[in-house]
């Protein structure tokens, strides 16, 4: 991929910068070069969502140790994390996955298994990682306001205007989540997940099949080309109502769902047809959110290096 063309763990530690994605079943991970948002290789370890403390911090070492030799420090780390979660303190509020971790501050302990400053650990949203990275060198390119939605277990959302996330403002729902609001009689959630495609296929079909199985069959299944044209139908019907208020010019569709786009894409874009609303499929894929990671960590370490404005001198 032409991302990680140019990436070489010789640069200077202060060009790497670990960079981590926390999903429901595993963490990736890689290395990340500031100076040319360029991606190392990936890395992944499984990591359920019953893990202890030390099953959680564990992984992180183990990962590191994997995309980044020792005895090389990295200037600092950047983490995509679900939500609930308080990234400015560190502390995940998680009671459906990562139980364990539940009002601990996690700075601490990862500091001590990835070498690093605990004040050089930056966190963020997962779905806001993905928009970034989209924005980035993605999907998102080239327009000035979108929204990226990541489809799997659960359903992420985060909303950008002139290249930057933002949680409110007009047409933006509360902290840029969809996944819980109303949704006929029921949330968002339950009608664009994994656990839909299962259930209207489920119904057509008679078996309960994972999502990845169902998409294999392919379109010529008659089950399989109504379940995903169902779901895309339902997808459209959600973004239409959920989005189009913002005023989006783009919406990428990302997460693991998204890998079957092509049988269900098309019913979305009818949805949308008359909104002028462009959709597409990510670009990056598991690389979005890493990057995206990496990318937010340099605006804040920017932010935080620039020095401070002068005062102008008055001369007597």
């Amino acid at each position: 991929l032409a991302l990680a063309t140019g990436f070489s763990l010789s640069e200077d530690c202060k060009n790497q910068i670990l960079v981590f994605d926390v999903g429901g079943s595993h963490i990736a991970a890689s290395v990340f070069s500031p100076l040319g948002l360029t991606l190392g290789p990936l890395s992944t370890v499984p990591v359920p969502g019953s893990a202890s403390p030390a099953e959680f911090f564990g992984a992180f070492q183990s990962l590191t140790k994997s995309v980044l030799p020792a005895p090389v420090s990295p200037d600092g780390a950047s983490i995509a994390m679900p939500n609930p979660f308080d990234s400015d303190r560190g502390v995940s509020y998680m009671k459906h996955k990562y139980k364990q971790l539940y009002g601990i501050p996690l700075r601490p302990g990862l500091a001590e298994r990835l070498r690093c400053d605990p004040d050089r650990i930056h966190f963020l949203n997962d779905a806001a990682a993905f928009l970034i990275g989209e924005l980035a060198k993605g999907a998102a390119t080239g327009v000035c306001r979108s929204v990226g939605i990541t489809l799997g277990t659960g359903v992420g959302s985060a909303f950008a205007a002139d290249g930057k996330i933002v949680v409110k403002g007009r047409g933006v729902p509360p902290g840029g989540e969809i996944w819980d609001l109303p949704y006929r009689d029921s949330i968002v959630e339950d009608v664009i997940s994994t656990s839909a495609i299962q259930r209207m296929y489920e119904q057509l079909a008679g078996i309960r099949a994972e999502v990845r199985e169902i998409a294999t069959l392919g379109s010529e299944y008659p089950q399989v080309r109504q379940t995903f044209e169902r779901f895309g139908t339902e997808l459209g019907k959600v973004l239409r109502c959920t989005c189009l208020e913002f005023g989006p010019e783009r919406i990428v569709v990302g997460g693991g769902i998204s890998r079957s786009a092509g049988l269900f894409l098309p019913s979305a874009e009818k949805e949308l047809v008359d909104t002028g609303i462009q959709l597409r499929v990510s670009e990056l894929f598991e690389r979005a959110p890493l990057i995206g990671a990496g990318v937010s960590w340099k605006q804040k370490d920017m932010a935080e290096t620039k020095p401070p404005k002068r005062e102008p001198t008055s001369v007597a």
